[in-house]
Formats: structure tokens, C-alpha cells, sequence
């Protein structure tokens, strides 16, 4: 579903580039629950930006779902992107202005989902989550916890084939991240792929595979036996 072959990446700030990542290769499988760990800088972010075609590389290959996207325009990849691979983010990234519900559909906008059919999937994505009751409210009327559910929502409301998690309870605290981690869990068992950068090794151990990185390489990859998140 997704191969990485020799991905580099830099980063210029003024008269300083830093190589994010280096040579990188990694090949993920459809239904896989990967956790990408390591230290701060070591490329953990740059890597999920390239995988969810939000960043491109300066050399190497991006294979997904058996096409190269490698080199593909903006709007190319915007099309790729769409309605295939959903984003959860540490800091939840709704729009203050928009309702909950508003949020969700959103993520809809510009699929071709008739209206209707973006109604009924957005209340059903919300009663999945447990949110359907605050679907009128508005972000700063949600706790934390709340707020990622809806993130969650909106991530998924498109069907996508994989979800990508950027350090998905880092502001949330123990009892709501591990109902994140829970949900993340049951999203994978029904099948979409998930791809979760934490620096969490409790986290990282709930997912089937763990890959480590360091200096923007992968320098650890092992599949494991998942742990249950304690809810």
C-alpha cells in the first residue's frame, strides 16, 4: 500500500539545511497499525507529511496503492489525497466558527458525496464517536478529550483507507488518551490502516508494529504482539 524507496528530505532555514530525512526506506501493508517513534528531530514528522502527500521529497520514490506519486503536482496530489488518507493532529485543528457537525462535513466538501448521503455519514461518524449530542456546539464549548473525538470524526467521515496520527493524545490527559488509543484500536480492527507517530512507548506498544527512527533513517522495525489500551 505504501513504499518509501530512499526518501530524503531537506529543510532550509536561511543559511541552515538540515536533512530530515535520509535514504529512508519503509513498505507498509493494507490493515497494518504502525507506530513511528524516536526522538525529537529525528525525522518522525517530516516522514508522516510525505506519506500523507502534505510534503514531498527532494529525492527518492512514493509508491501508493501501486502508483508512483512521486513528482505529481499539487492539485495531482490533492486528488490522491482525497477521500483515501484521513489526518488526526495533536492540536485537534477544528475551526472555532463552525459547529461540530460543520467541522465533520468539511472533511466532505470537495468529494463528490451527494449532500444527503454527507448528512447521514457525518451523524453516523458522530454517534460512532460518542459526540453526536454536541453536534451543534462549537469547539470551545467541547473539553479536550471531546475535541479529539471530533478530530477523530472528521478523519474518518470520509472512508479513508489510511489514518494518520501525529501524536494524537499528546494534549489530552491520561484517562482521554487512552480512550484516543482505544478508539484507534477499533478503527484498526475494522480494517483502515493506521500510521501513529507517539513518543509514548505505551502507546507505540498498542500498535502491531513499531518503527524507530533516528537521524532520519529507520534504524528499528518489529512487529509485535499489540497491548489492549486500558479504558
Amino acid at each position: 500500500m505504501i513504499h518509501l524507496k530512499n526518501i530524503s528530505k531537506l529543510h532550509q532555514t536561511g543559511q541552515i539545511q538540515t536533512r530530515a530525512l535520509n535514504g529512508l526506506n519503509l513498505e507498509i501493508e493494507p490493515g497494518e497499525y504502525v507506530a513511528i517513534t524516536g526522538p525529537s528531530g529525528c525525522g518522525k514528522s517530516s516522514l508522516l507529511s510525505i506519506i500523507g502527500l502534505l510534503d514531498t521529497p527532494h529525492a527518492g520514490e512514493y509508491w501508493f496503492e501501486g502508483a508512483n506519486v512521486t513528482g505529481l503536482s499539487e492539485a495531482k496530489l490533492n486528488e490522491v489525497r482525497r477521500g483515501r488518507i484521513g489526518f488526526i493532529f495533536q492540536n485537534f485543528n477544528l475551526i472555532e466558527e463552525l459547529s461540530v457537525a460543520e467541522n465533520v462535513s468539511l472533511a466532505l466538501e470537495y468529494t463528490d458525496v451527494p449532500a444527503a448521503e454527507r448528512k447521514q455519514r457525518v451523524t453516523e461518524v458522530l454517534e460512532r464517536l460518542n459526540v453526536s449530542h454536541r453536534a451543534e456546539h462549537f469547539p470551545s464549548q467541547l473539553s479536550g478529550g471531546q475535541q479529539q473525538r471530533v478530530a477523530i470524526a472528521r478523519a474518518l467521515v470520509a472512508r479513508p483507507r489510511v489514518l494518520l496520527a501525529d501524536e494524537p493524545t499528546g494534549n489530552l490527559d491520561t484517562a482521554h488518551g487512552d480512550e484516543v488509543m482505544a478508539m484507534l484500536r477499533e478503527i484498526n480492527e475494522d480494517g483502515t490502516t493506521i500510521v501513529m507517530v507517539t513518543h509514548s512507548p505505551a502507546h507505540a506498544a498498542q500498535a502491531g508494529r513499531v518503527v524507530n527512527m533516528l537521524d532520519g533513517q529507520v534504524c528499528q522495525d518489529a512487529r509485535q504482539e499489540p497491548l489492549r489500551a486500558v479504558v
